[in-house]
């Protein structure tokens, strides 16, 4: 299994993370410049060219980058802290892969003081309308995601998907 995993802005994956996801398959986290764009899909499938991703994971900018992808390539993800009132429809990126599972798990955090969970919720409630989604709202939740939660939800996430 590939899981292609995209960091928020001004953050990297760290040693710990990278040991629970490493748990599940091959990590591929490519460091990505935010400052250059916000959201660069495109540029992001171009730096793994060649790898078949099996499952999509990001926070924060990541998480939008990573559901823009995952609708682009069907492959479900895992999104912790999406900014998604930030997409725009032209987003989508023309990739040649086979449409496969869009299932989406989002984590949200209460009191998320970078992204607003309600805007997130406002933009699901507007604009998903096919997928499977399963959203955690933490009331206690910040932006940050602290390792413990991080290991809970992706535990979570892969029980629920066939791989």
């Amino acid at each position: 299994m590939n899981i292609l995993y995209l960091h928020g802005l001004k953050s990297k994956l760290n040693d710990q993370k990278r040991e629970v996801l490493e748990k599940y398959g091959n990590v591929f986290a490519p460091d990505i410049d935010y400052n250059l764009k916000h959201i660069q899909p495109e540029l992001i499938l171009e730096s793994i060219r060649g790898t078949e991703i099996n499952v999509v994971i990001g926070s924060s900018m990541g998480a939008l980058n990573s559901y823009i992808i995952s609708d682009s390539i069907g492959r479900p993800c895992l999104l912790f802290n999406p900014p998604l009132s930030k997409y725009v429809d032209d987003n989508q990126i023309s990739a040649h892969y086979s449409k496969g599972n869009t299932f989406k798990q989002i984590v949200l955090g209460g009191i998320d003081d970078i992204v607003d969970p309600r805007e997130t919720l406002s933009f699901l409630a507007n604009h998903i309308q096919k997928e499977e989604i399963d959203i955690h709202i933490d009331p206690k939740l910040g932006h940050r995601i602290p390792l413990e939660l991080f290991e809970t939800q992706i535990k979570l996430f892969f029980s629920k998907l066939c791989y």
